[in-house]
């Protein structure tokens, strides 16, 4: 695959995972500020939403949003500002890409484990 081809995709990942991020955060806003207003603490929250699949099912795509969006912009950074390119660039990514899957995945099991 061409380099031009490889920056076309990386550019349509992260436009369609914007995409998906911008609705998960405002749905997330929308439900945190309606549970705060209704005066329900951290501790409330986490315990009304403990085992739904629904909540779950919604930050599980949450997390895979991010997990397709930050690589492509953290290889973008390491390029330009840092100067560091090929399979570094791409390490680096994909050094982001399993935390963010380990840890947003193991917090969204978190919730719904009961």
């Amino acid at each position: 695959m061409s380099q031009a081809e490889t920056k076309r995709r990386q550019w349509y990942v992260q436009r369609i995972s914007a995409m998906v991020l911008a609705c998960c955060v405002v749905a997330h806003l929308a439900i945190m500020i309606y549970a705060v207003r209704g005066g329900l603490s951290g501790a409330e929250i986490l315990e009304r939403t403990q085992g739904s699949w629904l909540f779950g099912a919604f930050y599980a795509v949450f997390v895979l949003g991010c997990a397709a969006h930050v690589p492509v912009g953290v290889t973008n950074i390491a390029e330009e500002w840092f100067g560091v390119r090929g399979f570094k660039s791409v390490l680096i990514a994909q050094l982001f890409t399993w935390g963010i899957l380990i840890l947003g995945l193991r917090a969204v099991w978190g919730v719904i484990a009961s």
